[in-house]
């Protein structure tokens, strides 16, 4: 019995280093293979008729406004008011009636100027990858600008390159390393899924008639 609890124990820990290889490896290669497309700099971004804003809540658990959020929105801002983007698709999550990303996202924007008619809205981007897929899919958009932070911008914009669209980051400012701890740590393991998404073919959840963007 000891001996097949020893064995056991010797895989499990095969398997526990072997996932954290893996994770290490993904992150390091899809930050790799995304560094030149992303850029804190309105300079390096490519005029784009079509910036995609990934989705996040406006609040935060406790009611507070979320950083993430209003610093995304600054960063659409910034871009559009630059000329280098006419369009902007809002894709995020709306799947209950009292949270509606994409819909705040549109609000928030108007607010500050961007005109309705400049905004499309994306209500099924449950995940970063349906939400680069269906910019392609739905909304008819082969060349992109993501906008997002950057751990975030490295892994869609890696994503949209691996399906078919020429894309390309510009990141929203960060929050202070406390704040995005959380945050931060989940993305070392979305990263990783991303490899297994690609490998097994994973789609959007949902799919929808084709929407144009003039």
């Amino acid at each position: 019995m000891k001996k097949i609890i020893r064995t056991l124990f010797k895989i499990f820990l095969l398997l526990l280093v072997a996932g954290i290889i893996f994770i290490a490896w993904a992150n390091y290669s899809i930050k790799k293979e995304s560094d030149a497309f992303v850029s804190y700099k309105i300079s390096d971004i490519p005029e784009t008729k079509t910036a995609l804003l990934l989705g996040t809540g406006k609040n935060l658990s406790n009611g507070m406004p979320n950083a993430y959020f209003y610093n995304r929105i600054q960063a659409a801002i910034d871009l559009y008011k630059s000329g280098k983007i006419k369009y902007i698709i809002v894709s995020g999550d709306n799947s209950t009636k009292d949270y509606n990303e994409p819909e705040d996202m549109q609000l928030t924007l108007m607010e500050y100027g961007i005109p309705k008619d400049k905004i499309f809205m994306d209500h099924a981007g449950f995940r970063t990858l349906d939400s680069v897929v269906r910019a392609k899919e739905i909304f008819g958009q082969t060349k992109l600008v993501i906008i997002s932070q950057k751990f975030h911008n490295e892994r869609a914009v890696f994503l949209a390159r691996k399906n078919g669209i020429e894309a390309y980051g510009y990141n929203a400012n960060d929050v202070n390393k406390y704040a995005g701890f959380k945050t931060n740590m989940r993305e070392y393991i979305a990263k990783a899924k991303v490899y297994w998404d690609l490998i097994l073919g994973v789609e959007p959840k949902f799919g929808g008639d084709r929407i144009l963007i003039p």
